[in-house]
């Protein structure tokens, strides 16, 4: 059942257009990532959700009921900000509290409230502590425990880790997961970063100058791209240009090499020319027995990267990455020297432009 839906939503400023068409159903205890390079509208959106910008058109509405033009106090969301916004002169509990005091709780219910929320953040020897004595790490976890503290039906997060080192961003996302889980709240997560979307999300939706380029969960999002944006964004990526030969059989000839594609044809003729993409671990030396999709190629570069070492090869003048996991006993051509690379025909994907 739909928990928050946006629909149609679009935000104009003057005469420049940050959200188009905007169209998006989330359930509840869903965890769902608008990933997007800056200035794609993902920030905006999350602020037309959590009431500080209004929408120009659409409507988005929690549990059935229309909050389009309710001001942020009356939609019950909880908001962590990126850079924190903690109360310098107020202790860690009284931070956490502060959302509760202004809706007038009994104190008996605010004090077992925050004892709850310090205990899921792992911080109750830091209640009496000011924000200045913790580290930015426990600040964030802080800031997470006071947007949850008021119960709220959506949390909404603007990039909360990206002013953390990588260590704690990768610790704390599992942090912020695991309590989202366990607390089955939904939650809406803007970030730049593909790889926190990947490894938080149940489903991603990607942006590009304001629009939504695509939907999807984690896996369909980074195996299936359906557009050249949202292929080269996120994850690394191969492109080219090919040529359709068969569009029932699904053969493509690119720079003069065949190509067997499971991608979808439908509707594209003989000689149509279309893009392509295969992600670097996709791709594979020729291995005996092997016939599906070879490739004439040849070196030019290794470069080791700790548990993947990655192998540049020129086929027919274009150069391709290829992406295999380092183990002890790896053997790979010189460079220099030619080769033949393979792949599977579910390996080549077919782009939309």
């Amino acid at each position: 059942m739909t928990h928050l839906a946006l629909s149609g939503i679009s935000k104009h400023f003057g005469d420049f257009t940050a959200v188009r068409d905007f169209n998006l159903d989330v359930k509840k205890g869903e965890f769902v990532s608008f990933l997007g390079p800056s200035g794609c509208g993902k920030t905006t959106t999350l602020r037309m959700i959590a009431g500080f910008e209004i929408p120009s058109s659409g409507m988005i509405s929690l549990e059935g009921a229309d909050i389009t033009d309710k001001a942020p106090n009356q939609r019950n969301v909880g908001m962590v900000f990126q850079s924190y916004a903690l109360f310098p002169n107020m202790t860690v509990a009284q931070n956490i509290g502060f959302g509760l005091q202004v809706r007038k709780e009994k104190e008996s219910a605010i004090k077992d409230r925050v004892k709850e929320m310090l205990s899921i953040i792992h911080m109750e020897d830091k209640a009496n502590s000011f924000p200045y004595q913790l580290s930015g790490g426990q600040m964030q976890r802080v800031a997470l425990a006071r947007a949850l503290a008021i119960r709220p039906e959506v949390l909404l997060l603007d990039e909360p880790l990206s002013a953390l080192d990588a260590k704690i961003r990768v610790s704390l996302r599992a942090e912020i997961r695991s309590i989202q889980q366990k607390l089955g709240i939904t939650a809406i997560y803007v970030t730049h970063d593909q790889e926190e979307a990947l490894s938080l999300s149940d489903r991603i939706v990607v942006m590009n100058v304001g629009e939504m380029e695509q939907v999807g969960t984690p896996f369909e999002i980074y195996n299936f791209p359906t557009t050249r944006f949202v292929a080269n964004f996120v994850g690394s990526l191969n492109t080219a240009e090919a040529e359709i030969v068969d569009p029932n059989k699904g053969t493509l000839i690119m720079d003069g090499a065949r190509l067997e594609s499971s991608g979808e044809l439908k509707g594209r003729n003989k000689g149509d020319k279309i893009m392509i993409a295969i992600r670097p671990e996709r791709l594979s030396f020729l291995s005996e027995g092997k016939k599906e999709n070879v490739l004439d190629g040849k070196v030019e570069n290794i470069t080791f990267l700790g548990s993947v070492v990655r192998v540049d090869v020129t086929i027919g003048g274009r150069k391709f990455s290829m992406d295999t996991f380092n183990r002890p006993s790896l053997e790979l051509p010189k460079i220099g020297e030619t080769c033949k690379v393979t792949c599977s025909d579910k390996a080549v994907l077919i782009l939309k432009e």
